[in-house]
Parts: structure tokens; C-alpha cells; sequence
């Protein structure tokens, strides 16, 4: 099963995140799905905005187009990223299955 689903809203990413990391970063793909750390800790939301902002980075795209919309509190979050087409996420990360 693809971790990666186009909608008309944008293309939604299932994301393992490690919070309290070293630094900020996107490491590897795994099982279709993206396996980032962040420095930030899972307090106030600071981590998912450092997910957001880490993802938009990679992509290169703005951070207001990536934003965590499912799994706010957990380890496994689903983020939205507009503004891209499928193929630019497929070239970026291969393993997703896109």
C-alpha cells in the first residue's frame, strides 16, 4: 500500500518522526514511509512545525505549503504538501511509492 495519496487538496505523506533529535533532518524512506528527526521536543506543536518546516525544505517549496493534518500528538503523522505534483515527491524520495 502506497503512503503516498494524491487528493485535490494536495498530496498527503505518512511520516515517522523521532522528536529531541540531534539536528534536524529528513533520513531515509522506510516501509514507503518518511522517516524524519527533529531537534524540536513534541511540546505546544513545536515538533510538528519542525516537521513541516524540515519536509518543506527537502522539497523546496514554502513552509505554509507542508503542514502536519493527521497525528498531531503522535509519532506517525500524515502531512499535507501542496503546490507539488506527484512526481516531484517521487523524485525526491523514490522509496515512497509514488
Amino acid at each position: 500500500m502506497s503512503r503516498v495519496v494524491g487528493r485535490h487538496d494536495g498530496i498527503r505523506i505518512q511520516v515517522r518522526v523521532t522528536p529531541r533529535a540531534g539536528r534536524d533532518e529528513v533520513v531515509e524512506v522506510r516501509d514507503r514511509m518518511l522517516i524524519v528527526r527533529v531537534a524540536a521536543p513534541p511540546v505546544d506543536g513545536a515538533a510538528n512545525a519542525a516537521v513541516s518546516a524540515v519536509i518543506a525544505e527537502a522539497l523546496g517549496i514554502s513552509r505554509s505549503s507542508v503542514q502536519v493534518v493527521a497525528g498531531q500528538s503522535g509519532r506517525r503523522k500524515v502531512v499535507m504538501v501542496e503546490g507539488l505534483e506527484r512526481t516531484g515527491i517521487a523524485a525526491r524520495w523514490p522509496g515512497l511509492g509514488v
